[in-house]
């Protein structure tokens, strides 16, 4: 063990020994050397308050009770507030100013704190004569694998990892440990390293931890940084400089910390989250941003400037539609984004705190199977590492550029590489080695190991090696050996490890199904050189392990020598159904004792090869066995359990001789067991200590009172007695009640004090003391359940309320107890000898090194000589430390590993017990008398069974009599039931019975149909067709399908290359988009159709007028008019179009075929040019580059070849084989007919019958899966003979049997239907031949000579039909024989083709993978070629772009001009000849004016004025006279000459103003022009820089292929040739070497050879076509001649009849596009049409004027009516009247 900084005197350590006060065992005194003396001073003054009451038991711990009951505050809380106090006191509070220069002050880059005085040192009981270095750590084997991120490099060789409160620096190389020590003695949280690996930072745990930065490789304290975190540090990590550290903390704050830790100053401080966090980190290309992830949660941090300041601005991570989950591994992108691992072992790309995509590999399947645990990007890839044992690497630009495709959120990648590191690995963490030149990692597994991964994949890659192999988890169990310096270890991680602690070296591990729970070491008395172990596991079986030294077995061959100590199995048994709890030996080894869970104690008789005695039962798990000393009388067991009870056994009894067939289980009841029920006595305690206490401090009340008394009395005299007496006494609190749990504490652990007395250590509320414990007497008729048993004696454990001792060992003379606590820390006990009491266990040594959370110390043991203590705990860390003693030892040290037995190689190791659930001991006996009961019941029910088939012979035998009586007699079947009810009840039964077990074997039925269908799925459903043999049926050939699977994934799928894949999709767009723009435009169209065609239909049915029919004659007029000069128009542009196409197409008199060109380019090239592959210059053409997805397509190509071919043959075979039933049903059917027609002959003409030919099983293998019920039957009695049969072979045989006989009952079931069918067929096809001779047996009488002569023709017709049919059946066989040579031949050439198809496969397969390898760097280089390619196309473009422009411009610019010449002219026409003032006019034209220009919608005011100066400088046509004229010389424009003409004046005037127009025109387009000449000058430069970069480009891919191609050059080819095909010979002989051969086909030889002469031929018909040629442009230069002398005279000919014809020449062009007015036509149109409608209206109004006076016709006619009716009424009115009159007249 190393330490740093080791100065420490003797002197040192005894000064600090003995000024140590009472306080905890974190060494509170070596915190902080500023505090150090006001820690002597509380410490010293804590000593003297509890150094009063040392002499009552009871009074030294007051100080302890007090904490317990909390009525005053605990030492740490005093101690914690003196401290305080006296640095109020002392310390003066600074002024501001002064606390200002105190911030602005820096720490000295040279400053270092001192170790010593930060590292937690032991605790050792003031006043006692213990050395603090009592224990020293010499080495430590554990390593807590499951601690996050708890592996770092430092640098090449040196690891730092945590266990638990060192911190452990190993040397890679040597192996060497040095240690740092915690400072809190709390245990130490995460470590984290430096970006430069100078630094390394240890978070603590503990109240207020601290942040320590040590300085590398000085391991000095450099920084101290505190007040980060509450309890514990969670994770901690630098920023990409090293500038600032970022830690987290765990529960209850999870505060978030940035330090600027070289000023030990917290910058930044927030809580990150309110949940666990697993991991803070900086983003690596900016500092302001961070990332924290953990449970349930991801938060994105970003340091944002406010108006407070600096603030922390936290973003937390929208799960959306994914399930929210822990995230433990993610990497921050440079653009921001995160790429974080999920639970179910996809990855999730983050973006603005939303998941943009979930990345997963095709078909579904997750990047990795669980969760995974770190992501980090390493030379442009991204790399992944997953509980699954995998490391992947992904590419980089796929996952930056990922994006969703789908609703579903899902995009499908898959790795560039993986790694599958071993089975049963999860890797955890992973870091990079820094070796030049290798791509080394060091990774964290999970189930124990560290491992060093190679990931450069390539064809050197090495294997991944374990360089260290741990436990992972909790160590259950730790055993010594009784005789040397070995120790062996278990756990729940199903391994046995033994190690050489002594020169610590890890031995040999054994790895088994179950986890180990307990382990022991065969004492010497059993085995003497203590070389067996006895280990017991979780599943209840005990293994006797055997360990030996290899080096001293016989060496056989082949053997390696693996390490210095093997183990073996030397004997396995089940005793228990549980966790086996515990092992021990008692004193003499004659008995092993196990206990379990299951609450069982086994005894084992050890001489007898551990043959089971017997077991008991207890009332609780079994947690403890130990045998008593020899001290005792008597040999007896203590067995301590949880729940409370402690039992003791006496020594079984062995019986010598006993049967074990006679008993039933091995269960021992009369053992006279001692039992101890714990009740607590804590409460009782705590309540004697405070009475104690309060009389304690009621006697210094007293004493002081009487002491106030005197002096009040020598003071006052009476007065002072009477004050004494008003004062009032104070009122007690009342005591403690007493308290009892419930629920009883689980006893830890416990150890004889001597015969019938013991001592336990319990946990819970019983924690704090070892209770002294006495056995009551024995009683047979106590209930041990509902009694209660109190301690007699305890002693007082310091600071063990929370934290109780869980294991005790003593050392060989017991005067130290070590002890093993619940919070990882060793407490040794110095004690007396001879003192089993532990009257005076006060003084002790205390020291934390286990972790404080979850390090409980599991085991804790010494070496056989006191030398060494060995502790395990749960966190997986094992420490072995060197005791005190004045010897020293030596300095090597190595464990002798005991030698092997004689005759261990030979001895056959034990069958071990792998299955959980096979049975114990207990339960096999039992299952076995089981099984015996049942027999015997079968026994009895045979009997009866018998007895009934007796009953039923008779009962047969009575019904059979009364058959033979008369009918009369007879009783009817119903009178022999006895009763009728019975029947039907045993036929319901029945029924029942029966449909019960249908559905008992409904699972077991449903469970075989998916076991076949699954077998089925896995071995048929896969394959197209099976093997097939045809036999011949004369010889001895048979010829055999192809047993084929379905095609392979290449010849199904075909993987587009990256270019394909651009290409594709660009069409794919296109297509998509032509395509739905023309489905639109279809249904657009289609929609209108039957609008339209509704309309027509309306038109065609309403009736035409004649206006209207007027209207549309003249239209369709005037339309044919515009459409005809339309065309004429149209031919004669189309026929200047073709000219200027055609001008343009024409040739330079210097113009060669670009074609023609580049093949002479070609041809200087490469003719001649004959580089093989190999050669260093090839250059490899670009149809002939190849990728891995044409080399994919090659192989697919290549399998569905040989695919198809192979099917083919067998379809071949399949109908060979069908012809082969067509001949055998054949040759049935004409042996039969031959056996008819023998019938008739005599037996001396009959010729043998051929045998019928055979169908083998093997002919039809489909017929294997037929089944029928007998089948199944002769299976099931195959199956049971063969389960009786005992003997392998035997059953191996039978089992083929029942093969064969499937096989022969399914054919022989099929031979038979054939013959039946061949029967049947045959007896319709000799009916006549049957016929006759029935008939002839109905003839009793001699035959005439009619009758004779037909018998003899008849004869002579059976004879030659029999050697007909004999010579048919031969050649039937001969034929088909013959078929199946021929087809077997050509199956052999099949053959030899499959074998070269099968070696070419083998290549291209070679390649495709070597292809892959070089596909990621190819697409790179491509892919620039390919945008280098586009950018130098765009800016061709461009250029070209700019060019039109150009040209553009500069036709304009012509414009413009020809506008000024225009404009100068037209006023020169406009003065006329003569004019006096045209001087004066024209320089009022030419005069320069500034103007003001018209204000820009924007509002350019500088361009303008920049424009205004240019057009000063620029005008074409400004004459000469106006730049030689005088500048002094002065006119005035604005007022015209006398005698001018004011209208001319008035025209200069406004022709001035367009001229200044103009020259502005003129100049902006110049001004255009000189930019897009700057601009092509610019973008030329890039071209050239761009097509310089694409040359270099295209070199690097052509390098690259090159490299390729030289790669692929090197790999095997494997080509069979003949001896005649080997031209390569040396004095006729074949060379040895066969390096400078190449091999070539005959064909492409031929070809070669045929291409001399080809190009011999091509060479003479060139030349004879470039002579034709040269004669054909000779002729070609006269036509073109007499052609142009031709055309002039025709143009003259054609002037002439124009003058003749329109009296000058015209242009033909506006003559043949002449045509009418057309405004002149649409008025006419117009006209017409008003016209018609004025008529329509006028007739509409006429009409209405009618129907008007219709109407008023009408209304007169009514009112004349109406008036004659009042004519009539008026009259007949008066002639009433008169008759009225006369009648009053009358009367």
């Amino acid at each position: 063990m190393k330490e740093p900084d080791d100065k420490d005197t003797d002197g040192g350590k005894s000064e600090r020994s003995k000024s140590d006060g009472r306080q905890s065992h974190s060494s509170r005194s070596a915190s902080e050397p500023a505090m150090k003396e006001d820690y002597k001073s509380v410490e010293d003054t804590k000593g003297e308050t509890f150094t009063e009451g040392e002499e009552s038991y009871l009074g030294d711990d007051e100080f302890y009770v007090e904490h317990l009951e909390g009525s005053s505050s605990s030492f740490q809380d005093d101690y914690v507030e003196s401290i305080g106090k006296s640095q109020y006191m002392e310390t003066p509070v600074p002024d501001a100013e002064e606390a200002e220069e105190e911030i602005e002050k820096k720490i000295s880059e040279s400053f270092f704190y001192d170790y010593m005085e930060l590292a937690s040192m032991p605790f050792v009981t003031p006043d006692s004569n213990i050395p603090l270095d009592l224990l020293t750590l010499v080495h430590s084997f554990g390593y807590d694998c499951r601690k996050r991120a708890n592996l770092q490099l430092l640098d090449s060789n040196m690891v730092l990892y945590v266990a638990g409160n060192q911190l452990i620096l190993l040397n890679l190389e040597t192996k060497e440990q040095t240690y740092l020590r915690s400072s809190s003695g709390r245990g130490i949280g995460v470590i984290g390293v430096h970006p430069q690996k100078t630094y390394f930072t240890v978070a603590e745990k503990g109240v207020s931890p601290k942040i320590i930065i040590y300085e590398y490789p000085s391991l000095r304290p450099y920084r101290i940084l505190q007040d980060g975190t509450d309890l514990a540090y969670a994770y901690v990590d630098f920023n990409c400089d090293g500038t600032l550290l970022a830690s987290v903390g765990g529960s209850p704050d999870h505060t978030l910390t940035i330090w600027n830790w070289k000023e030990e100053q917290p910058l930044l401080r927030t809580k990150a989250f309110s949940q666990e966090v697993f991991k803070v980190t900086f983003n690596p290309e900016d500092d302001e941003q961070l990332t924290t992830s953990g449970s349930g949660h991801i938060k994105f941090w970003e340091m944002a400037q406010t108006f407070t300041g600096l603030k922390l601005q936290g973003s937390l991570g929208r799960f959306g539609k994914t399930a929210t989950n822990d995230i433990e591994g993610y990497m921050e992108l440079p653009d921001g984004k995160v790429l974080s691992g999920s639970e179910w072992g996809n990855m999730l790309l983050w973006e603005g705190g939303h998941i943009k995509v979930e990345l997963s590999r095709a078909a579904g399947k997750p990047c990795h199977q669980g969760p995974i645990n770190q992501i980090m990007l390493d030379e442009g890839e991204v790399i992944t590492i997953g509980s699954d044992g995998c490391v992947r690497i992904w590419d980089f630009e796929t996952i930056d550029t990922a994006d969703t495709i789908d609703e579903t959120g899902l995009l499908e990648i898959e790795p560039i590489n993986e790694l599958q590191v071993d089975k049963n690995v999860r890797l955890f963490s992973m870091i990079k080695m820094n070796e030049i030149g290798n791509n080394f990692w060091l990774s964290q597994d999970s189930n124990g190991a560290i491992w060093k991964l190679d990931l450069s994949f390539s064809n050197i890659t090495q294997d991944p090696e374990c360089l260290f192999s741990f436990h992972s988890g909790a160590i259950e169990a730790l055993a010594v050996s009784p005789l040397t310096y070995l120790m062996a270890t278990t756990g729940l991680d199903c391994s046995v490890r033994l190690y050489d602690f002594a020169s610590k070296t890890p031995l040999v591990q054994m790895k088994f199904k179950q986890g180990g729970t307990a382990l022991a070491w065969v004492p010497r008395l059993v085995s003497n050189g203590g070389a067996q172990i006895t280990a017991g596991f979780e599943d209840g079986v005990v293994r006797i392990l055997e360990l030996y030294d290899p080096e001293g077995l016989t060496v056989f061959v082949g053997r390696k020598r693996v390490s210095d100590a093997d183990i073996r199995l030397k004997q396995v048994s089940k005793p228990h159904t549980s966790p086996v709890t515990a092992l021990a030996y008692d004193r003499d080894g004659e008995v092993l004792a196990t206990g379990s869970k299951d609450q069982t104690v086994f005894f084992f008789e050890v001489e007898r090869d551990y043959k089971p005695i017997g077991y008991i039962t207890t009332p609780g798990p079994v947690c403890q066995l130990t045998w008593s000393t020899a001290s005792h009388p008597e040999s007896t067991l203590l067995i301590i359990c949880e729940n409370g009870y402690v039992l003791e056994a006496p020594f079984p009894t062995i019986k010598e001789e006993e049967e074990d067939h006679d008993v039933v289980s091995y269960e021992i009841k009369d053992m006279c067991i001692k039992c101890f029920h714990f009740s607590s006595i804590k409460s009782k305690i705590l309540r004697l200590i405070e009475i104690a206490k309060r009389k304690k401090q009621k006697e210094l009340k007293e004493k002081e009172k009487e002491e106030r008394r005197k002096s009040l009395e020598a003071e006052m005299g009476e007065d002072g007695e009477k004050e004494l007496q008003g004062e009032e006494e104070e009122e007690e609190e009342p005591l403690p009640e007493i308290f009892i749990p419930l629920t009883p504490c689980h006893i830890l652990c416990g150890f004889y004090s001597g015969p019938g007395k013991f001592w336990v250590s319990l946990g819970g509320y019983d924690s704090g003391f070892l209770y002294h414990c006495e056995f009551p007497p024995y009683d047979k008729s106590s209930d041990i359940t509902e009694k209660k048993d109190e301690p007699f004696d305890f002693r007082l454990l310091e600071d063990t309320e929370d934290n109780p001792i869980t294991t005790i060992t003593f050392s060989i003379n017991e005067e130290m107890m070590f002890c093993g606590m619940q919070n990882g820390a060793i407490r040794v006990y110095i004690l007396n000898k001879n003192d089993p009491s532990l009257t005076h266990m006060e003084d002790y040594w205390h020291c934390s090194m286990h972790d404080n959370n979850y390090g409980c110390i599991k085991a804790i043991s010494t070496s056989f000589d006191d030398r060494f203590l060995v502790t395990a705990g749960a966190d997986s860390n094992i420490f072995v430390f060197n005791i005190f003693s004045e010897f020293e030892l030596k300095k090597v040290m190595k464990a002798k590993v005991p030698s092997p037995r004689f005759g261990i190689e030979t001895e056959p190791i034990p069958e071990d017990i792998e299955d959980p659930k096979a049975y114990s001991i207990e339960n096999a006996r039992r299952k076995r008398e089981h099984d015996k009961l049942i027999k015997e019941g079968e026994e009895i029910k045979a009997e009866k069974r018998e007895r009934i088939k007796a009953l039923r012979n008779q009962l047969q035998k009575l019904l059979q009599m009364n058959e033979e009586l008369p009918k009369h007699m007879q009783f009817k079947r119903t009178d022999f039931d006895l009763d009728s009810k019975i029947r039907a009840e045993i036929d319901r039964k029945t029924a029942n019975k029966i449909q019960r077990v249908e559905k008992e074997l409904a699972w077991e039925k449903e469970k075989h149909q998916l076991g076949l269908m699954k077998l089925q799925n896995r071995f048929r459903d896969s394959l197209e067709s099976d093997t097939i043999v045809v036999h011949a049926i004369q010889s001895d050939h048979k010829i055999s399908s192809y047993r084929l699977v379905k095609p392979s994934k290449y010849s199904k799928s075909k993987r587009p290359s990256q270019s394909e894949r651009r290409a594709s999709k660009f069409e794919r767009f296109e297509t998509e988009g032509t395509g739905r723009k023309d489905s639109q435009r279809d249904t657009g169209g289609s929609i209108s159709v039957p609008e339209e065609s509704i309309i027509e239909k309306g038109k065609k049915f309403r009736p035409k007028t004649l206006s209207e029919i007027m209207v549309e004659s003249q239209i369709e007029k005037t339309r044919k008019l515009i459409l005809k000069a339309e065309r004429a128009q149209l031919k004669i542009q189309q026929r200047k179009k073709e000219w200027e196409e055609m001008y343009k197409s024409k040739p330079d008199d210097d113009y060669e075929d670009p074609k023609d060109v580049q093949a002479i380019k070609e041809a200087q090239l490469y003719m001649g040019d004959f580089n093989l592959k190999t050669a260093p210059d090839y250059k490899i053409p670009e149809h002939m580059r190849i990728n891995a997805a044409k080399k994919e397509e090659e192989l697919g190509y290549l399998d569905s070849m040989a695919y198809a071919k192979k099917m083919h043959m067998n379809k071949c075979i399949v109908s060979l084989r069908d012809l082969k039933v067509a001949v055998i049903e054949e040759i049935q059917c004409l042996v039969q007919e031959l056996k008819n027609i023998q019938l008739t002959l005599h037996v001396s003409k009959h010729i043998p019958i051929p045998q019928i030919p055979q169908i083998y099983p093997e002919e039809f293998p489909e017929k294997r899966f037929q089944y029928d019920e007998e089948t199944l039957l002769a299976f099931k009695r195959q199956q049971m003979k063969n389960q009786a049969e005992t003997a392998p072979q035997v059953e191996q045989a039978a089992s083929a049997g029942s093969a064969g006989s499937f096989l022969t009952l399914s054919s022989g079931k099929d031979g038979d239907l054939t013959t039946r069918d061949s029967l049947s067929r045959s007896s319709k096809a000799s009916v006549f031949n049957l016929d006759i001779p029935k008939f002839m047996e109905f003839e009793r009488t001699d035959p005439t000579e009619v009758e004779l002569e037909i018998m003899k023709r008849d004869e002579i017709k059976h004879l030659h039909m029999q050697q007909y049919l004999i010579n048919r059946i031969k050649e039937l066989i001969v034929t088909f024989d013959a078929e199946l040579r021929l087809l077997r031949h050509q199956k052999l050439k099949l053959d030899t083709q499959m074998k070269l198809s099968d070696l070419h496969h083998v290549t291209l397969f070679q390649e495709m993978l070597l292809l892959k390898n070089f596909e990621k760097q190819e697409n790179i280089l491509q892919e620039r070629v390919n945008s280098l390619d586009k950018e130098e196309q765009d800016m061709q473009w461009k250029i070209n772009e700019t060019l039109k422009e150009m040209e553009e411009k500069k036709n304009e610019v012509a414009k413009v001009q020809d506008q000024e010449k225009a404009l100068y002219a037209g006023f020169q026409a406009a003065l006329g000849e003569n004019n006096k003032f045209a001087n004066f006019l024209m320089k009022v034209l030419k005069k320069r004016i500034k103007r003001v220009k018209k204000k820009k919608v924007e509002g350019d005011a500088d361009e303008d004025e920049e424009s205004d100066e240019s057009s000063e400088e620029e005008s074409s046509l400004e004459s000469d006279e106006d730049e030689s004229g005088s500048e002094d010389e002065v006119f005035d424009d604005s007022i015209c000459p006398a005698n001018c003409d004011k209208g001319l004046f008035e025209l200069a005037l406004q022709l001035r103003e367009k001229r200044l127009d103009i020259e502005e025109a003129l100049v902006e387009e110049k001004k255009m022009i000189d930019n897009l000449r700057k601009e092509y000058d610019t973008l030329s430069k890039k071209v050239k820089i761009v097509a310089t970069n694409l040359n270099m480009a295209e070199e690097a891919l052509e390098a690259y292929q090159r490299e390729k191609q030289q790669r692929l050059n090197e790999l095997l080819v494997v080509i069979p040739l003949k001896l005649h095909q080997i031209e390569y010979v040396v004095f006729g002989e074949i060379p040895s070497d066969l390096s400078g051969t190449l091999v070539f086909s005959n064909r492409s030889l031929r070809r070669l050879q045929e291409r001399i002469v080809q190009l011999h031929e091509e060479n003479s018909q060139q030349q004879k076509l470039n002579k034709e040629c040269r004669e054909r442009r000779k002729q070609l230069i006269r036509e073109k001649r007499e052609m142009a002398k031709t055309i002039q005279k025709m143009e003259e000919t054609v002037g002439q009849l124009m003058v003749s014809k329109f009296g000058r020449v015209i242009s033909l062009e506006a003559l043949q596009t002449l045509s009418v007015n057309t405004t002149l036509e649409e008025l006419k149109i117009k006209k017409l049409r008003k016209e018609l409608s004025n008529a329509k209206e006028m007739k509409m109004w006429e009409e209405k004027i009618a129907q008007v006076r219709w109407e008023l016709m009408m209304k007169t006619k009514e009112h004349t009516k109406k008036l004659h009716q009042m004519n009539d009424l008026c009259t007949a009115k008066k002639k009433l009247d008169s008759q009225l009159n006369i009648l009053q007249n009358q009367q």
